[in-house]
């Protein structure tokens, strides 16, 4: 707080009174080094207030006051202010972000299924190297590349710093690299894509003993992708002795469960939404 108000102070001190005079560039970028020109004679106080730092040094009025470029790291607007003593006087300069060298990604989700239309969001930050966000458009390409397939690439133009795309998950299962690049500047992220739901479902049944053996055939999505183990399958049976439903997990890409049946039965199998095919069994021998 007192250091608040000796700026402030300086700041109100500097708009009032007049003084030797101070010039700067009205402009420069990020990481320069600048210098500050002023006029007078005698020791005098310098100040540099800038967005996220203030520094105080004693100068000689009348020389140049050199600003390294380790002071003007953040982006926005600086005043330096010269307190001699004959007044304080001031100037203003904005330092805008240097040339685009970084990038940050986004990419969600971690997974996704196979032959979604648009899921995967892709989003990419522009920054410099002292992680100012560069607004002026960037070119920036993207690049998909599933596994086993050859890779794919897209160009978009940043706006305000951010540029994004939107991709669809490939046909087959397995880790697929999305990455920007800007310059010399890269960022890579992986996304498993995973088998999507269960289709052609069906199942076939067998005696075993008194009870009847119910199994799928390997459960396999649209592409011919394997569902993984641990889904639920639910066997849903009607006899005379009423309905009864069954949920098995699918192990080693099948799913099966022992049923006792009463006379003449009907047995259906589903996964989610997706529905197989009915068998008909009866318990008479």
């Amino acid at each position: 707080m007192k250091t608040l108000i000796t700026v402030m102070g300086v700041l109100a001190l500097a708009a009032t009174a007049a003084a030797s005079e101070i010039h700067g560039p009205a402009q420069t970028s990020a990481g320069s080094a600048i210098s500050i020109s002023t006029s007078g004679s005698g020791e005098a106080t310098f100040y540099l207030i800038g967005p996220a730092s203030a520094t105080k040094q004693k100068v000689q009025a009348g020389s140049d006051v050199p600003i390294v470029g380790d002071q003007l790291d953040n982006a926005g607007r600086y005043v330096a202010i010269l307190c001699a003593s004959d007044g304080c006087t001031s100037t203003s300069f904005f330092v805008t972000p240097g040339t685009a060298n970084r990038l940050g990604l986004l990419v969600h989700p971690s997974r996704v299924p196979v032959g979604k239309a648009n899921g995967i969001s892709t989003v990419a930050f522009v920054f410099d190297n002292f992680h100012n966000l560069v607004l002026k458009p960037q070119p920036i390409k993207f690049s998909i590349l599933p596994k086993n397939a050859k890779e794919v690439s897209a160009n978009r133009e940043s706006q305000n710093g951010v540029a994004w795309i939107r991709i669809s998950s490939a046909n087959k299962e397995g880790a697929t690299k999305i990455g920007a690049e800007i310059g010399h500047a890269d960022e890579v992220r992986v996304v498993q894509q995973v088998a999507a739901d269960a289709c052609n479902l069906r199942i076939k049944a067998s005696r075993a003993k008194e009870n009847f053996l119910v199994e799928t055939e390997p459960v396999r999505d649209c592409s011919g992708n394997a569902i993984p183990d641990g889904t639920v399958v639910s066997f849903t049976k009607s006899d005379s002795a009423g309905k009864t439903t069954v949920d098995v997990p699918i192990k080693r890409g099948i799913a099966k469960v022992e049923m006792p049946v009463q006379g003449p039965a009907r047995i259906t199998v589903a996964s989610g939404v997706v529905t197989g095919n009915e068998l008909e069994v009866s318990a008479s021998r």
